[in-house]
């Protein structure tokens, strides 16, 4: 195309780079391919409660160059459906076929102080928050850190913070660290389902993690954290981990939205009504096939966005599109010093918890959510493709994470 491309890519998440490898693969070496998005990194997400966020991410350019598909960084800020363009600060793309990936973004309580409070959400903001406990560790003091939100990232964070004190040269007041756990349900984890919450609960215990339950946060200053309860709380850092919303790109998008805002797609990820548009990652809102929407999660992100890239590619080559599906669903949350608890099926059934199960966390955090590594464009192409979902097996092993 001479103004535009065959497939534009909107977001460089997990969703969006899988999207761009299977469109490519599907449409061969002939078609244009554009990725749009605001940083050239793929960030590891799941990974930036650990120690270290600086090198928890991959460069985006040279896996998209391999694949001969374009980048363009730059921040996706408006959508014209009706002349094929998206818009950003400086210029307009056009496409034939458009995927959006835009992902998900941090839901930001309006809490008087918010901006005093730190995130995990992504990899600069995580950066800022190692920044401050190495300030913190440095002191040399007793030291109060409080999280918000008692979900997935609230507890491995929590639970990850007394070592990360240690890695900062900070042994002898890591014991002195106060981490309080703050949540307005009465019981933590109430996404993560009944099954892991026993262990969920042993290991905040054995950490000494203070968890306050049942309430809110009214006010934050550089000092004090004030509860719903009338209760004060005095804090050094205040990091965030209150759930996560599709990005705001999705709101322009035509269609139903859930409660998350996520588009209400088909299983073939089009939107309703827009035959050449693709919906992907944690912007879209669709049935795995079990009867159960995908989590905004990389391991549905991940295999989200093959199905949105191949059939963005077969649509432009008048193919028959592909019906998602991802029946296999396991849920691994690290426990910190507790090791972690390994959970299969959306009952999420225990199958394995403490060391065992930190083994599996550990091949997901460095081995199944990176692409190949040291790739070729074969050995890439190759890894978009599209496992066919079979039986579960009764057990679970790394190799069977569903990832």
């Amino acid at each position: 195309m001479k103004d535009g491309h065959h497939i534009c890519i909107v977001g460089g998440g997990f969703a969006g780079f899988w999207s761009a490898v299977a469109a490519r693969r599907v449409a061969g070496p002939g078609a244009s391919i554009l990725m749009i998005s605001a940083v050239p990194t793929l960030q590891m997400r799941p990974r930036l409660y650990e120690h270290n966020p600086s090198v928890l991410g991959v460069d985006l350019e040279p896996l998209l160059a391999l694949i001969d598909v374009g980048f363009a960084q730059e921040k996706a800020t408006g959508l014209d459906i009706a002349k094929n363009r998206v818009a950003t600060a400086d210029r307009t793309f056009t496409y034939e076929r458009l995927v959006v990936a835009t992902g998900s973004v941090m839901a930001r309580p309006n809490i008087s102080g918010i901006e005093f409070t730190h995130s995990v959400d992504t990899q600069a903001e995580a950066i800022v928050f190692d920044e401050r406990l190495a300030e913190l560790a440095a002191r040399n003091e007793s030291t109060t850190i409080a999280v918000i939100g008692a979900g997935f990232v609230g507890i491995e964070l929590a639970l990850e913070l007394r070592d990360r004190f240690v890695a900062h040269h900070a042994p002898n007041v890591a014991d002195s660290l106060r981490i309080v756990l703050v949540d307005r349900g009465i019981e933590v984890g109430v996404t993560l389902g009944a099954g892991p919450r026993p262990a969920i609960l042993d290991a905040l215990r054995d950490a000494d993690i203070e968890v306050r339950l049942g309430v809110g946060v009214t006010e934050i200053t550089q000092q004090t954290m004030s509860l719903s309860d009338g209760s004060h709380v005095r804090v050094d850092a205040v990091v965030l981990a209150t759930g996560l919303v599709a990005s705001p790109f999705t709101a322009a998008l035509p269609g139903d939205k859930d409660e998350l805002g996520r588009l209400i797609v088909d299983a073939t990820l089009r939107v309703a009504g827009v035959s050449n548009v693709f919906v992907s990652g944690d912007a879209v809102a669709v049935d795995t096939g079990t009867g159960h929407r995908a989590m905004q999660s990389c391991q549905h992100a991940m295999t989200l966005g093959r199905y949105s890239g191949e059939n963005a590619a077969r649509d432009l080559l008048g193919l028959p599109l592909l019906r998602y599906q991802q029946p296999r669903y396991v849920t691994c949350l690290d426990l910190g010093r507790a090791g972690a608890v390994l959970t299969t099926g959306w009952d999420r059934t225990v199958v394995s918890r403490g060391e065992e199960a930190k083994a599996t966390k550990r091949f997901i955090n460095t081995v199944a959510i990176y692409p190949p590594e040291h790739p070729t464009r074969e050995t890439l192409l190759a890894a978009s493709q599209i496992k066919t979902p079979d039986t579960p097996p009764a057990d679970v092993s790394p190799a069977e994470t569903g990832l």
